[in-house]
């Protein structure tokens, strides 16, 4: 964490957004090493939707380029230097980082009433845990469908998981590292115990991890709100990491990541998944980079402005469009059914947006075919 600054930083809109970028790994100066990578971003969210392809290949690919390989990832699966906790990819050694809050499940005291509750779940149903562990202790790797369900209680709720008792149990007793996932077949964890999966390093008080996490957090984001948070899988804000920052036009303050603040800056053009870091935060995204941008393939087909899996388009330090493609892997064809301009755009931008779409198209085997 940096000296405490009294006079905030004064950022331009443009400052701000070069920040963000360079601390996506957005820019020309391309990484190499796709565990950097990870260790840097902090976290590759597990979202196997492969309209193009899945999430955390595509962020990597974008990041990296035409280089990257998706057995890259899978070896690092496999040999246990990345591990998969909470559906997202996390270097192994930064199990270390959560091992307190899996200590304290399901959190630290005074707990909220749902945190009561799900307790009181899972201890009426100790005998069908105590079966999973016992099962996983003498089977080693295997899935949910596979494993015994004896909960005495059912888990209810309002939405998809209704029912679904080994699951959700499952999900508690990865929050309290007792389990993990082992591998994945297809869309199919495989749990294990914890202890074969984890490394085994000794838990970094939690304090201390979580002011570790938050500037990671920082670093990763470049700028951030003290107290925003993406998503429930990240419930550590930015505190007082870093240095206090205003932005132009923008209110209330920031913190930025000091090391960010020179302006050695050298964009490109960059097609992000829809749920890239870069765009994630939606409440960011907008007083970074203004940009009208949601992700529609939860809506019906005739509400949808830019497509099922619209794909945001990075140009330098601005996000200006949406690419609506399609990967048809058994066809051997990149479908591009549009590109939607933000304002307008000159022909060199559109010449880079062509350039990164075939080499998407190359990346991924196939041919690019625009409408």
């Amino acid at each position: 964490m940096s000296a405490a600054r009294v006079k905030p930083h004064e950022l331009s809109r443009a400052q701000a957004r070069r920040i963000a970028v360079r601390a996506q790994l957005l820019t020309a100066d391309r990484p190499d090493d796709v565990l950097e990578v990870l260790r840097h971003l902090g976290f590759l969210q597990v979202d196997l939707t492969r309209v193009v392809a899945e999430h955390a290949d595509l962020a990597l690919w974008t990041r990296i380029g035409s280089s990257y390989d998706p057995g890259d990832l899978e070896d690092l699966v496999g040999d246990g230097a990345v591990v998969e906790h909470k559906a997202h990819l996390h270097p192994a050694e930064d199990v270390a980082l959560f091992q307190a809050d899996m200590d304290a499940w399901p959190g630290v005291p005074p707990l909220k009433e749902w945190q009561e509750d799900l307790a009181d779940w899972v201890a009426a149903n100790d005998g069908c845990r105590r079966e999973i562990l016992a099962l996983l202790r003498s089977e080693g790797p295997t899935a949910a469908r596979d494993l015994p369900d004896s909960c005495e209680v059912p888990w209810r709720s309002s939405g998809w998981t209704n029912n679904k008792n080994v699951m959700k149990l499952l999900e508690c007793m990865e929050s309290r590292g007792e389990v993990a996932v082992a591998s994945r077949e297809g869309r199919e964890r495989r749990w294990d115990l914890a202890e074969r999966i984890h490394p085994g390093d000794p838990a970094v008080p939690g304090e201390e991890a979580h002011r570790t996490l938050a500037a990671r957090r920082l670093r990763a984001l470049g700028l951030a709100r003290p107290r925003a948070l993406e998503a429930w899988h990240e419930p550590y804000d930015v505190r007082d990491a870093g240095e206090s920052a205003r932005v132009e036009g923008v209110r209330g303050l920031w913190r930025v990541d000091p090391a960010l603040l020179d302006d050695d800056f050298e964009g490109r053009a960059a097609i992000l998944s829809p749920i890239d870091r870069l765009v994630f935060d939606r409440k960011r995204m907008e007083d970074l980079f203004a940009f009208d941008y949601q992700l529609e393939m939860y809506k019906p087909a005739d509400q949808r402005q830019w497509g099922y899996w619209a794909m945001p388009v990075l140009d330098g330090d601005e996000l200006v469009g949406k690419v609506d493609a399609t990967a048809d892997r058994e066809g051997g064809v990149l479908i591009v059914d549009a590109v939607h301009e933000d304002g307008d755009w000159s022909a060199r931008r559109r010449a880079r947006v062509d350039t990164e779409l075939d080499a998407l198209g190359e990346w991924l085997g196939v041919e690019v075919a625009r409408a």
